[in-house]
């Protein structure tokens, strides 16, 4: 009797382990699916890519758009130190040539996209007579924000622009120096300077800040936002495909929404 009830657990144990291991979770096998392509942005691409992202969504339910936002410039430095990366969204063709002189991108994928402003803005509220580049030299400001010129290309072209007014050095003086556009423009939008220098793209997405003047004419490089694939895309066939969708017609009109202009090749 002992023998046959020993028999009987054992054969019970075994039939339930047979049913755990053939127990499947309901949405293992979407997860199992999916497939991950991870873009490196710049910070001033945040907004628009976030419409993008959910757009991409409707037309690849299992492709998974992960974003990560930052200046070009500690962007560069995360591809050339081998982070994982399918594609390289920059706002200038500096970071971009550098990696394509590095050999870490795949050339014939490079695309110019876009173009954009360099501005100078000021809290929505601010009192101060602040109207042009110029008066950034001048007592009217006595703090203003800027990229980090190493590494934030709104930085570089800031240094640009007073470098064509000759009044570089002056500016400097006054300089408080963000990590990436967004720091620059959160400090104007709380007051914290008195002025800062964005893209137009930055201060269309809020109403804490207004432009106080667009960079002269000339006083700086073109502003483009170059886009394309890493050569060790972990996930190169869908990072080819979203590519041709960002540089797709339905998605320029929600770059220009944006303020965002096509670039001209």
């Amino acid at each position: 009797m002992d023998k046959i009830k020993i028999c009987i657990i054992l054969l019970t144990a075994v039939t339930g382990l047979s049913a755990c291991s053939q127990a499947v979770p309901e949405n293992a096998a979407d997860k199992t699916a999916r497939r991950e392509i991870t873009v490196l942005a710049a910070a001033s691409l945040t907004d628009v890519c976030g419409e993008l992202q959910e757009m991409y969504r409707q037309k690849a339910p299992d492709v998974d758009i992960v974003f990560s936002f930052g200046s070009s410039g500690a962007l560069q430095t995360q591809i050339e130190e081998g982070a994982p990366a399918d594609i390289f969204f920059s706002a200038s063709t500096k970071q971009m040539d550098a990696l394509k002189g590095e050999g870490m991108m795949n050339d014939d994928s490079i695309k110019e996209l876009l173009e954009n402003k360099i501005v100078l803005v000021v809290p929505a509220d601010s009192g101060k007579d602040i109207t042009s580049f110029d008066d950034v030299a001048t007592d009217k400001v006595s703090m203003i924000g800027l990229g980090e010129p190493e590494s934030v290309p709104a930085g570089q072209y800031a240094e640009q622009v007073f470098t064509y007014l000759g009044t570089l050095e002056e500016v400097k003086k006054k300089a408080n120096y963000g990590t990436d556009v967004r720091t620059v423009l959160s400090w104007t939008e709380t007051g914290n300077v008195d002025c800062g220098v964005v893209y137009t793209t930055d201060a269309y997405t809020t109403d804490k800040v207004k432009i106080a003047a667009e960079a002269p004419e000339g006083s700086c490089k073109k502003v483009i936002y170059p886009v394309g694939m890493v050569k060790n895309a972990p996930n190169a066939e869908d990072a080819k495909t979203f590519e041709e969708f960002l540089c797709s017609e339905e998605a320029m009109e929600v770059f220009r929404r944006y303020g965002f202009t096509e670039a001209v090749n």
